[in-house]
């Protein structure tokens, strides 16, 4: 498998179908015994913008940590919670295990709720 072709970037899915995300990041295990292995994938902002900006991540995460939204950590899934590897990544785990949604949830906590007629 092409790692930066077949899994970076692709659209992380729940056990219900459900969007949590992309795949911004992968961690490799260094064993001695054998060749490297995939141990986790990321995902989060953080992760993203330090893989494509750098330090940018390291700011990013400094942001989600002061409002609150995350610890400034990735969310880190396991490979063995991967299913399926095609055109989306499918997990064996729900989104709500995972804090892969939590831009989405403070948005709508903190901005959308305020809007008049939101029904939120």
């Amino acid at each position: 498998m092409h790692l930066v072709r077949d899994v970076l970037d692709k659209q992380l899915l729940d056990r219900d179908g459900r969007k949590m995300g992309k795949v911004d990041g992968i961690v490799l295990e260094l064993r001695e015994d054998g060749p490297p292995r995939v141990a986790f994938i990321e995902n989060g902002l953080p992760v993203l913008l330090h893989r494509l900006m750098g330090t940018a991540g390291d700011f990013a995460a400094l942001v989600e940590r002061r409002l609150g939204i995350r610890d400034g950590e990735p969310v880190r899934i396991p490979m063995a919670k991967v299913v399926e590897v095609g055109i989306d990544v499918r997990l064996d785990l729900a989104a709500s295990e995972t804090r892969a949604l939590a831009w989405e949830e403070w948005v709508g906590k903190h901005l959308i709720r305020r809007i008049p007629g939101s029904g939120a």
